[in-house]
């Protein structure tokens, strides 16, 4: 749906900034809101109200306005100081909620419906860029690319910073997660580090999953743009190129059993999917790691249980849950690697944090260290733990391993 909204009111809103012993009383009055935004119910499933999240994008930019007044003056009649908060707030909200980005609002817990799973790997290697803005007194940048998918929530890739140049060479590879390459797009951030403050964006692109083909390496030259939004008429600046080359490796398809929904936390008998050896040895994967849940832990401060997956020294947390012995999180991570981890082991953590302030804030309630060659050579391993630093306490974990 592609509504068009607006509103207005006059609601009483008051806020008080505190600068050192001073307050100041600040009154929001005249309010005005313009948007054209994109609204999606995704994914649909067949739990009421049959789906999972609301996903919001703006289609252009937002028309925000409002009055201050401080002391019983309107501090927005001040001259130059209206059009700047203007633009200040339409540059902010469109960084974050301008197409393809979005603000994803949860409707049902992921826990109690199937949830999307990897269905491949995504490989982006950023060649180089060209004729790049001039941001320093120089005349010069310092780029580097953040690259992400949209509707994925894993933090962004991101390339070293080239001083001083308009033309920089990265040839640097990075690995995406994908799991709808039919919506997906690939967003592509090109900014110029400053030492001090924020950074500048000198330009962005995106480019649709869909138009690739399975295993075919495309070598594109964007043009870089202001924004994605068709009537900024800072767009037609010329702001430089940037070269990548893609290709999207889905995941064989002898394990379709992959892309299946999470199991629900229960007691049931472990399972292991075998398949054949020469098989898992070989070529990049994906590590799935979901972790369903815990029985019988307890800290002698506090029990507000959460996971902490270790591997390779990469901390991932799941959410904390207050004031339980058997947490519930059935949540999944995923861990993109170059060569099956035949010799590894990861380590799986339930801690606990205190939610007030106070010291020896965090406390260990139990960890397993799991050898992760079981789990490429059978690429699936379904099983509980005992939890070693802990009395009785177990841990639900699934393991996957998938080769593209």
């Amino acid at each position: 749906m592609e509504p068009a909204i607006k509103w207005a009111g006059n609601p009483d809103i008051l806020v008080t900034v505190k600068l050192s012993s001073l307050r100041i009383l600040i009154q929001l009055v005249d309010i005005q809101i313009e948007a054209a935004p994109r609204i999606t119910l995704k994914p649909l499933v067949p739990t009421f109200p049959c789906f999972t999240n609301i996903v919001v994008s703006l289609m252009e930019k937002p028309q925000v306005d409002f009055g201050l007044k401080v002391l019983g003056g309107d501090v927005m009649s001040i001259p130059g100081l209206y059009r700047y908060v203007q633009e200040t707030i339409k540059k902010q909200v469109s960084s974050l909620y301008l197409w393809p980005r979005c603000l994803e609002i949860p409707i049902l817990d992921a826990s109690t419906v199937a949830a999307k799973k990897p269905v491949g790997i995504l490989h982006v290697r950023v060649v180089r860029a060209m004729k790049l803005l001039k941001m320093d007194l120089l005349g010069l940048s310092d780029p580097y690319v953040k690259l992400s998918l949209s509707g994925d929530r894993l933090p962004t890739k991101k390339t070293t910073i080239k001083k001083k140049t308009l033309y920089p060479e990265w040839n640097e590879n990075f690995k995406l997660i994908v799991k709808e390459p039919q919506s997906q797009f690939l967003l592509i951030d090109v900014y110029d580090w400053d030492k001090v403050g924020a950074h500048d964006r000198l330009g962005m692109q995106v480019y649709p999953l869909k138009l690739l083909n399975a295993n075919e390496t495309k070598e594109l030259t964007l043009d870089l743009l202001k924004s994605t939004d068709i009537t900024d008429l800072h767009n037609k600046k010329q702001r430089g190129q940037i070269v990548l080359e893609l290709r999207y490796a889905p995941f064989r398809e002898d394990s379709a059993s992959f892309s299946g929904p999470l199991d629900r936390f229960s007691r049931k008998a472990s399972r292991i999917d075998t398949k054949s050896s020469s098989e898992s040895y070989s070529g990049a994967g994906l590590l799935s790691v979901t972790v369903y849940g815990a029985e019988d832990v307890e800290g002698s401060r506090h029990n507000n249980p959460y996971a902490l997956i270790i591997f390779r020294g990469e901390k991932r947390k799941s959410k904390m849950i207050r004031r339980t012995r058997d947490p519930a999180w059935n949540e999944e991570f995923q861990f993109t690697l170059d060569e099956p981890p035949v010799s590894e082991k990861i380590r799986v953590e339930v801690m606990s944090k205190r939610t007030r302030f106070g010291l020896q804030s965090k406390e260990s309630l139990g960890y397993v260290e799991i050898n992760l060659a079981d789990v490429v050579n059978n690429g699936r391993m379904n099983e509980k733990y005992h939890l070693i630093d802990s009395k009785y306490g177990q841990i639900h974990v699934e393991l996957r391993w998938k080769t593209v």
